[in-house]
C-alpha cells in the first residue's frame, strides 16, 4: 500500500468520471474565453453553474458519500455496488442510517450536504459564527442539519471531528492531517474530473494553455488539477498557486519544506481563508513543481468585480486565479494562454 500522505488517482480519476457520466444532471463545465489584462485572451474554466450547486466542490463531497457508502454496503452484503443500483431502494434504507458530518467556510458543507440527500443518508455542519445566515439556509433547504461551532473556521474544524467521535457519524473533511487522509483523498479525486473535462478539449483544439493559475484554500482542488496536468496533459504548462496574504499556508510550507500553519486576520476571499494545509495536498504540489502567488484583500475583490464586469458572477474567492493573472504574469513578449478556475458563483 502507496503512503497515506501521497496520491495515486490512476485509475481512481477514471472511476469518478464514470460516476459522474452516470448522473442525469452532470455536464462538463464550459471553458470559456475572457478578455484579460492588457486585452490577453484568458481561457476561463467555468464552475459556477456546476451540476446545481454552483461550485467545483459538487464534484468532491458527493464522490466521497458514494464511495464511502459503497464501501459500508460491501463489507455488509459481500457484494459491489453497480452504479445502476444507486437509486434502489434498499441501498437507500441502508444509506438512511448514515450521518456525516463536516466543518464547512463555504463550498464544501454544500457537496456534503447534496452529496448525503443524493443517496438518502444525513448530514450536519458545523458552521463557524462567521458565516452568513444565508448559506446556512442553503444548507437546511438541502435537507442538512446545520450547527453553529466556534468563532472561526478552526473552532468549526474541532467541533465536526469531536462530533463525528462522540456520534458514531462518518467525518467528511477536505483537509487532511496526520491519521485522516483516506477520505479527503476521494474528494480529491472527483476534483480530478475538471483536470480531465479540460483535457479532453485541449487534445481536441491543440489549444493548451501555457500557464495555469490555481487558487487554493487547504489545497485540495489545486493539488489535483496539479497531479492531474503532470500525469496526463500532452503538453505542459506553468503551474501558479494562489492563496490570500492572510491565509498563505501552503507557500508558507513550501517555505519551511514541512506542512507548517499559518495565521492571519479573516480575508473576504473565505473560501480560501485556511490557515493549516492539507498534508496530502502540499505533497502533491511539492512534486508538481509549482510557484506561488499571495492575493491582498484589495487585488481579490477587484478581481472579482473584474470577472462580473465579463460576465461571470462570482467571489474573490472564486476570481482569484485572474486577480493572480492581474498581479503576475511571465513577459508578455513570449507566447502566453493563461487558464484560470472561476471556482464558485457569487451566490
Amino acid at each position: 500500500m502507496e503512503n497515506s500522505d501521497t496520491l495515486s488517482f490512476t485509475p481512481a480519476f477514471e472511476r469518478a468520471l464514470e460516476f459522474f457520466r452516470a448522473q442525469e444532471n452532470y455536464e462538463a463545465s464550459p471553458l470559456c474565453a475572457l478578455r484579460g489584462p492588457n486585452d490577453i485572451t484568458v481561457l476561463a474554466k467555468d464552475e459556477t453553474g456546476r451540476m446545481g450547486l454552483g461550485a467545483f466542490k459538487a464534484l468532491g463531497a458527493p464522490y466521497a458519500v458514494a464511495r464511502i457508502l459503497a464501501q459500508a454496503w460491501q463489507r455488509k452484503t459481500g457484494e459491489a455496488l453497480a452504479l445502476d443500483r444507486l437509486n434502489n431502494s434498499d441501498l437507500r434504507a441502508f444509506s438512511a442510517a448514515h450521518t456525516f458530518v463536516c466543518a464547512s467556510a463555504g463550498n464544501h458543507g454544500m457537496g456534503v450536504a447534496a452529496g448525503a440527500r443524493a443517496m438518502g443518508a444525513k448530514a450536519r455542519i458545523h458552521l463557524a459564527k462567521t458565516v452568513p445566515e444565508s448559506f446556512a439556509g442553503r444548507l437546511r433547504e438541502l435537507g442538512a442539519e446545520v450547527v453553529r461551532s466556534g468563532d472561526v473556521y478552526d473552532e468549526s474544524v474541532a467541533a465536526a471531528i469531536a462530533d463525528a467521535g462522540e456520534s458514531g457519524a462518518v467525518l467528511l473533511a477536505d483537509g487532511t492531517w496526520e491519521g485522516y487522509t483516506e477520505i479527503p483523498k476521494w474528494v480529491m479525486e472527483g476534483y480530478c474530473v475538471i483536470a480531465e473535462e479540460m483535457r479532453a478539449e485541449f487534445e481536441a483544439s491543440g489549444n493548451w494553455p501555457t500557464h495555469v493559475y490555481l487558487q487554493a484554500g487547504v489545497g485540495g482542488l489545486a493539488a489535483a488539477m496539479a497531479y492531474m496536468i503532470r500525469h496526463n496533459w500532452a503538453e505542459q504548462p506553468e503551474l501558479i498557486v494562489v492563496e490570500p496574504e492572510a491565509a498563505a499556508c501552503l507557500q508558507t510550507s513550501h517555505k519551511a519544506g514541512t506542512p507548517t500553519r499559518a495565521d492571519g486576520p479573516d480575508s473576504s476571499m473565505g473560501r480560501l481563508d485556511c490557515k493549516e494545509p492539507s498534508i496530502v495536498a502540499w505533497h502533491a504540489l511539492e512534486k508538481a513543481g509549482v510557484s506561488y502567488v499571495a492575493l491582498s484583500e484589495a487585488e481579490g475583490e477587484a478581481a472579482a468585480r473584474a470577472v462580473a464586469e465579463l460576465g461571470i458572477e462570482t467571489t474573490p474567492s472564486g476570481a482569484a486565479g485572474y486577480g493572480a493573472l492581474c498581479k503576475w504574469a511571465p513577459d508578455q513578449g513570449k507566447a502566453f494562454r493563461p487558464l484560470v478556475i472561476i471556482s464558485e458563483g457569487a451566490a
